[in-house]
């Protein structure tokens, strides 16, 4: 039996896969198998991700990934956007991934323009979800007590860095008085320093609700030394300090370049 390779060429056998049904789709269960997955749980790992990434940018969910059933398994119908995003967030140490993710770059200019790889799609999702947690510490931390909250946050971050915030981001390289400078060093960092940053958030309000912390300075503290140990795990793992990993680019262009490249793949298969 021959392997499927649909992205080889010019990706004729992908577009001839296509279904229709008012605009064209593709079954996540056929797109699994063309990616090289076997296992559509663990497919679906990179499914829930391109969900969370539409989720981050509020482009509609069911207009791209619409629940369906398939010989009596659950299935997605999958928009041509839909299909790109999976494949960025796809396991790319498959041949089949690797290809389906030139494809698609073929399709879109502004998947060229604004998006140097894979890691960059993973960033936005990374960085949704830290926002969302910063949201929930900051509950925490008013039910704690804190009420600087800006101290209680550069205390997290002096114990990560070794440094407070300001001195950080002169460190990375961002110039002071720079519009860089004056917005959250997140929108920089590339994707493992933000879940190195999602894992300390998260850590720090687990453990002010578990020590029932109450005051300023003891929710300070919480922050500092949860802060120390995530730079201790990252140091240990690598050799490398926090403070001196590259910043990546602007995460606002990437999420431009997304929201572009939903617009251009949507074009090619609106209904007349």
């Amino acid at each position: 039996m021959n392997e499927i390779v649909p992205f080889e060429g010019h990706g004729e056998e992908f577009e001839q896969r296509g279904l229709t049904n008012g605009g064209k789709y593709w079954l996540a269960s056929h797109f699994m198998e063309w990616l090289g997955y076997t296992s559509f749980a663990s497919f679906e790992q990179a499914v829930n991700k391109a969900i969370g990434v539409c989720t981050t940018l509020s482009i509609p969910v069911l207009e791209n990934f619409q629940q369906v059933t398939t010989g009596g398994l659950p299935d997605y119908k999958l928009s041509r956007f839909a299909c790109y995003l999976v494949a960025m967030n796809a396991n790319v140490q498959k041949p089949q991934v690797a290809a389906a993710q030139a494809y698609f770059a073929t399709l879109a200019e502004a998947a060229r323009q604004y998006i140097q790889d894979a890691n960059d799609i993973e960033r936005v999702q990374i960085r949704g979800e830290v926002s969302e947690r910063e949201k929930s510490l900051s509950a925490a931390a008013k039910i704690a007590g804190v009420e600087q909250y800006a101290f209680f946050q550069n205390a997290g971050y002096r114990g990560m860095y070794n440094m407070d915030l300001a001195q950080l981001k002169k460190t990375k390289g961002l110039k002071t008085g720079s519009a860089e400078f004056n917005r959250s060093l997140l929108d920089f960092m590339d994707k493992r320093e933000l879940a190195g940053n999602l894992f300390r958030i998260t850590e720090t309000e687990a453990k002010l609700k578990k020590d029932e912390t109450h005051g300023q300075k003891p929710a300070e503290d919480v922050a500092h030394t949860v802060g120390q140990k995530v730079r201790k795990i990252m140091i240990d793992n690598t050799g490398e300090k926090p403070e001196y990993i590259p910043l990546a680019g602007d995460i606002a262009k990437v999420k431009k370049g997304i929201v572009q490249t939903m617009k251009e793949l949507f074009r090619l298969d609106k209904p007349e």
